[in-house]
């Protein structure tokens, strides 16, 4: 029987988790079907650009993703002592951005006078609220329902899109959290969707290396043209590595990004009889292949807020 979301995810265990969601039938997420021709590759940037705005509006930080044809991966932390931060106003911008909230929210976000009774039943919804922004179901309900409405609309049919509720797995070890996004972010290398990490698009390793102005360009037109309205902060960057590590960031992940890269690289040459692909032996290092030196990189890391920043204004 499966248990509780409760039981399985608990901070005071770990904040991170690795989270699938899986659809059901024959039902794409993106990719091509074979049998009918038709392409729904462009699903893939509805997953992308939803998980960075929900990562901003949330006390949730994106360590890693990948976007596949027909499920995807998150590995998260859930910072819930950031919520716990933020002013009742803040709160309300942040949930208002995703629902209208009840009337009486409506109002008192209006500026009109309310009674004894009805601002203390607001300062109780600000608590759900609060409490709701930093937990990982109500997170994914907000990732996934509006998903599957869409992708519904568009394949206009009816009923679930998603397989039963989203899968979660806590990882309670640095090795158990580095394993995990090494796997994730190399989903596609293992599925012979891409042939080397930098090039596998929708997965966070592509835009930790390569930061796309398309995708920045997409957000703002989602916020612009869909119930998300605008907040006035920036959208909030992958979680960082410790080599990117400023004052402004409470926590990093536990090795330097270099490090990670050149996991990454020698896991995803390793041939499995079980996986479809491998990253060819004959190609050379990561490192190399970024064609970064040593003072670029230096840079690069020393400066990770500040670049990341110019290209990730959403307001």
């Amino acid at each position: 029987m499966p248990r509780p979301r409760k039981q399985l995810v608990s901070v005071a265990d770990t904040p991170y988790y690795h989270v699938t969601s899986r659809c059901v039938r024959r039902a794409f997420l993106c990719g091509e079907d074979k049998l009918t021709g038709r392409s729904y590759e462009h699903r893939r940037g509805w997953i992308e650009i939803r998980i960075r705005i929900l990562s901003s509006l949330f006390s949730i930080d994106l360590c890693a993703y990948a976007v596949m044809s027909n499920h995807y991966h998150l590995v998260v932390k859930l910072s819930p002592s950031d919520a716990n931060q933020w002013t009742d106003d803040e709160v309300l911008e942040r949930w208002c951005s995703l629902h209208k909230g009840s009337i009486l929210i409506q109002r008192y976000r209006a500026g009109l006078d309310l009674g004894t009774a009805e601002t203390a039943t607001v300062r109780d919804t600000i608590a759900v609220y609060r409490r709701r922004l930093a937990d990982l179901s109500w997170f994914m309900k907000c990732l996934n329902e509006p998903i599957a409405r869409r992708a519904n609309a568009e394949d206009d049919c009816t009923g679930h899109f998603w397989e039963a509720r989203f899968s979660s797995q806590a990882l309670r070890t640095d090795a158990a959290l580095l394993t995990c996004m090494v796997y994730v972010d190399l989903n596609p290398i293992r599925a012979g969707k891409a042939k080397i990490p930098e090039l596998s698009d929708y997965t966070s390793i592509r835009e930790r290396l390569k930061p796309s102005e398309d995708l920045n360009v997409a957000i703002k037109k989602v916020l612009r043209y869909s119930e998300l309205k605008p907040l006035n902060q920036m959208s909030k960057p992958l979680l960082p590595f410790a080599d990117a590590c400023r004052s402004s960031m409470s926590t990093v992940l536990p090795i330097p990004f270099s490090d990670y890269l050149q996991l990454v690289d020698t896991t995803g040459r390793i041939v499995r009889g079980d996986k479809l692909a491998a990253i060819g032996r004959t190609l050379t290092p990561i490192l190399e292949r970024l064609t970064l030196s040593e003072d670029q990189w230096v840079h690069a890391t020393s400066n990770f807020e500040q670049m990341y920043r110019r290209r990730q204004r959403i307001a």
